[in-house]
């Protein structure tokens, strides 16, 4: 009897690499809708549930293999939490700070044209 290796094709298959472009702290700007906000947390690829996932419009439903962020978010009307692709998120530091309620419970300051993370929420 011979040990054989797998085929090549059943091996399981690893996502891709993928880098976050956005740190803990960074403001970043939607590119297709009116709100910016400041990035809290970073899922290195989808995490969030396949409800929410078909619930964005096919037309506009990003890769799940990528960077998603979970964001402190406004807009002109409200402030929220927002879970936002890579793909869809540019740096919006030049335009000065976000002013959602909660940042001050994870953030201690605006330095430089990013937040700073409050001390006792660091590893």
């Amino acid at each position: 009897m011979t040990d054989q290796l797998p085929v090549q094709s059943e091996l399981p298959v690893a996502p891709p690499i993928a880098h976050a472009r956005f740190a803990i702290g960074d403001v970043v700007r939607h590119r297709l809708f009116d709100f910016r906000g400041v990035v809290f947390d970073v899922d290195p690829v989808f995490a969030n549930s396949e409800e929410w996932y078909q619930s964005i419009p096919e037309d506009v439903r990003p890769a799940k293999d990528q960077p998603f962020y979970h964001l402190l978010a406004e807009n002109a009307e409200s402030s929220y939490v927002a879970y936002v692709s890579q793909q869809n998120l540019e740096g919006d530091a030049g335009e000065g700070p976000v002013e959602h309620p909660a940042i001050g419970d994870l953030f201690d300051r605006f330095v430089d044209g990013r937040y700073r993370l409050k001390y006792q929420h660091r590893h």
